[in-house]
């Protein structure tokens, strides 16, 4: 099989001698070699991508899911509980998050937070973090096949839920501190954004106000959030870091036991009034340890709460409030959820609200087209979770092609593996790096979620708020 490659002759790791060493080839007029690969000493590794599975097995587009219910709408899209009709797990029940593309782009903020969303949604594998099993697009809209949560969201049931709180906010405590280890603050706890499996395991949902690239010493100023959860350094916009979710889960806290945030009021105004300059009031049935957790983690001054140190996470579970909680057997769900969701079947959707339950399952027609730059910050966006891609890996083959000698490795990004857990660092997986060298992730062309998360709504009406200060 001949086949004919580009060369730079130029550089300092590629040689013509050791080209001709180490293939039969002779050099073309117009400087490229033609080379006969039956004669090379290497066979070629075929990676098995999105893209390489698709050209020859699948491709995944809107046809292959069919609409069940409406579970959701926002203001940039819907999200609906579908079935894979077409292909690899057929039967199977997701949640398709749909996003229009003509809104987002409008703003370029919009556009970051949907491109942020979605790489993060790649990169992060953890036991209480939502799973994306793969991304589309069409001209005029955007695509997430999401793992499906039939339970409903945490703040729906558990108040005063006493000593069954350290279960669910240790849960919390894991995946938000697996975020901080991948530079990655959240932004956005609340009940709302936080799903009960099938299982009875939490699940953070909503990654669209998550910030990127936020290491030791590194701050942001983006003004955003939902009031009654927010940190008042983010209110100040005097520069904040990932204490602002250690901030947020205080105040989750207090919700938890209570049944309200701690600081409310009539207006937005008011409230972070009440945030920047109101002492903390705690009801006297709360346990001396529940007390003693939300007054440290609801410090206003973000160096002396309690996650702020270098220690992060750590620090927390080595709270008393925790005293009871095997860390490595929570993380990897061997202890027992003190409540399992009520569901029927799959499909069951029982615990969604009914004003969009009852709703006909509609995806409109596409029929925006996006000038050629606005459809270009969205390049890129198509993904298959490893995991599906493993399971077609049997039987699954490609002719073998040439493959230039390059001077730099620029082989297309390999999807991720699930990391596994242990207690002894349970916040690495197989792609992190040394403490000392931050993780520096190549940009893709689309990051996700967008200003106005798409999610039901809880039990109460929060005030969501999103602008941008510098």
């Amino acid at each position: 099989m001949a086949g004919v490659f580009d060369i730079d002759l130029e550089s300092e790791d590629v040689s013509d001698a050791e080209v001709r060493e180490h293939y039969a080839c002779r050099i073309l007029k117009n400087g490229c070699y033609e080379y006969d690969l039956s004669t090379s000493p290497e066979t070629e590794e075929v990676e098995l991508t999105s893209a390489s599975v698709n050209r020859n097995s699948e491709r995944v587009g809107p046809e292959c899911f069919e609409l069940l219910t409406v579970l959701g709408k926002g203001g940039y899209g819907k999200v609906f509980q579908v079935r894979k009709v077409q292909g690899s797990q057929t039967g199977k029940i997701f949640a398709m998050k749909v996003l229009k593309k003509a809104k987002i782009v409008r703003n370029a903020k919009d556009t970051a937070h949907t491109r942020a969303e979605r790489e993060i949604l790649e990169t992060i594998r953890h036991p209480f973090i939502v799973d994306l099993w793969y991304a589309f697009q069409t001209g005029g809209k955007l695509y997430l096949i999401l793992e499906c949560l039939s339970g409903e969201a945490l703040g729906v049931w558990l108040w005063g839920c006493g000593c069954e709180g350290a279960f669910y906010l240790g849960e919390i405590t894991l995946a938000l501190g697996h975020l901080h280890s991948n530079g990655i603050i959240y932004r956005d706890l609340k009940p709302e954004n936080i799903m009960l499996s099938h299982e009875g395991h939490i699940k953070l949902t909503d990654f669209g106000l998550c910030k990127e690239s936020i290491h030791d010493g590194a701050v942001t100023h983006t003004f955003c959030g939902t009031i009654e959860y927010m940190a008042p350094e983010i209110l100040t916009r005097s520069g904040h870091n990932r204490a602002v979710d250690w901030w947020s889960l205080g105040a989750l806290m207090y919700d938890m036991m209570t049944g309200s945030p701690p600081f409310t009021a009539d207006n937005r105004k008011k409230t972070i009034d009440k945030i920047l300059k109101c002492k903390l009031s705690l009801p006297p049935y709360l346990t001396p340890d529940a007390r003693d957790m939300i007054k440290k983690l609801l410090k206003k001054n973000p160096s002396q709460r309690l996650g702020s140190g270098k220690a992060d996470c750590s620090d927390i579970q080595k709270h008393p409030f925790f005293r009871h909680i095997v860390w490595d057997d929570l993380l990897n769900k061997r202890t027992e959820p003190p409540y399992r969701p009520p569901l029927q079947s799959d499909e069951d959707v029982s615990q969604f609200d009914s004003r969009f339950t009852r709703q006909t399952p509609v995806d409109s027609p596409d029929d925006v087209t996006l000038s050629g730059s606005a459809d270009h910050a969205f390049a890129g966006f198509t993904y298959v979770a490893p995991s599906v891609l493993e399971s077609l890996k049997e039987g699954f083959s490609l002719e073998p092609r040439a493959r230039p000698i390059r001077r730099h490795n620029s082989s297309p990004r390999t999807p991720v593996s699930p990391p596994k857990f242990s207690l002894t660092d349970p916040f690495k997986n197989s792609m992190d790096k040394d403490e000392e060298t931050p993780v520096q992730k190549p940009p893709l062309p689309l990051e996700n979620c967008a200003t106005q998360p798409i999610r039901t709504p809880g039990r109460n009406k929060k005030q969501k708020c999103h602008r941008s200060g510098k």
